[in-house]
């Protein structure tokens, strides 16, 4: 579904992420691990259209989509949901989900229906739906930013650090309502340093250091692998 093909990315001088080779079949989860830094956002970021690669192919569902403008991207079907939830503070829990519909310009049928979706896999929105974006809790604003990707009915979500800052009983909710979404047929690439979790439910991942994918592998073969566990995991 998704392949990237030698991609490196500069900022300025600084070589940001350097030959990076990835592939996600549809259907499946892929996580991607690593620390800060390690190049995983700016990753997502220019599968998304936001930085431009100096190198290297990425194509969608055979096609590429190297140079094409985030908007359009996101028409073709890759959504990301950015790390730190970006979400518009001031508007309602529905108004920043009705946004998330604006690029495919349905019709309020359409958006109604997928906004009760939305409150089906997060029934607390819902409760919330009238309450500003920005007096949420940090969990439920997690919520919003994942309902609102979903608006744009992606058939590839990017989900960058969904679990930064939460509880772990957050933690867990959010990861079981990240499989629900792929188990209704969105495929799932994860950036995550909850290594533990994330390959619980992935199928496989890819490890960043310092721009470039150090070790990739099944996530029971990440899980065995003795320096992904002492790095990511704990013994």
């Amino acid at each position: 579904m998704l392949k990237l093909n030698g991609i490196s990315v500069k900022y300025g001088s600084y070589t940001a992420i350097q030959q990076v080779n990835i592939e996600v079949e549809k259907g499946d989860i892929v996580v991607l691990l690593g620390s800060n830094g390690a190049g995983k956002s700016t990753t997502f970021r220019t599968i998304s259209g936001l930085n431009k690669p100096f190198e290297g192919e990425i194509e969608f569902e055979g096609q590429s989509i190297k140079g094409r403008s985030p908007d359009r991207i996101v028409q073709s079907g890759v959504v990301q949901c950015a790390e730190g939830r970006k979400l518009f503070s001031d508007m309602s829990v529905q108004e920043n989900l009705r946004m998330g519909a604006y690029v495919h310009r349905r019709k309020k049928e359409q958006i109604k229906q997928s906004i009760e979706h939305v409150y089906e896999l997060f029934p607390i929105l819902k409760d919330k739906r009238n309450d500003a974006a920005g007096s949420l809790s940090g969990g439920q604003q997690q919520m919003l930013a994942i309902g609102r990707a979903l608006m744009s009915k992606p058939k590839l979500m990017l989900l960058d650090e969904p679990s930064v800052g939460l509880a772990p009983l957050i933690v867990e909710q959010m990861f079981e309502v990240i499989q629900q979404i792929n188990k209704e047929g969105t495929t799932i690439l994860l950036a995550e340093q909850n290594a533990n979790a994330a390959l619980k439910i992935a199928n496989k991942g890819y490890v960043f250091e310092n721009g470039s994918i150090v070790v990739k592998g099944s996530s029971d073969e990440l899980f065995a692998n003795e320096e992904v566990r002492k790095a990511y995991i704990g013994a």
